[in-house]
């Protein structure tokens, strides 16, 4: 019997991986081109990629912002522990449009927090904000120096 937690895992094949691969570098590949890259009909790779989206192997197709373009020069870690040890939906919270990334984890802290803010007074008003929220019992701030690899439609894993 399998656990309502555990995602399905989805076979792919060689073909699979080398179309992910191709979109993944640039969502708009024509299907025409990736036919011709990988000597496969556009069929083919339409249908490939349908089943792709239908086994959420492929979530959505989205843009990836450079978030230093657009002014969010500041990148933070932040540690969350909660009263509970229950983490409630954020993800339409006043808190959501600088939270890149929830993380439930083990260890000290319940949560990891990844958040892009434009300077320093907006993370100090995010900080103390969300120290007022009733099931927040502290938290741990670590602001990154420099970004290494900042990747989360990598397809390289494959």
């Amino acid at each position: 019997m399998k656990s309502d937690n555990i995602e399905e895992i989805v076979k792919l094949d060689g073909t699979d991986k080398k179309i992910l691969k191709i979109i993944n570098k640039d969502a708009r590949t024509p299907y025409r081109q990736i036919s011709r890259d990988l000597d496969i009909s556009v069929g083919t790779v339409h249908n490939r990629i349908d089943k792709l989206v239908k086994t959420e192997v492929i979530k959505k197709f989205t843009s990836i912002m450079n978030h230093e373009k657009l002014g969010y020069n500041l990148t933070t870690i932040i540690g969350v522990k909660l009263k509970n040890g229950q983490l409630d939906s954020w993800e339409n919270s006043k808190y959501s449009p600088n939270i890149i990334g929830i993380y439930e984890v083990t260890g000290e802290y319940d949560a990891l927090l990844i958040t892009k803010f434009r300077d320093t007074h907006e993370l100090d008003a995010f900080i103390k904000d969300l120290l007022k929220e009733p099931g927040i019992y502290k938290t741990c701030t670590q602001m990154v120096l420099n970004i290494i690899k900042e990747d989360l439609g990598s397809a390289e894993m494959l």
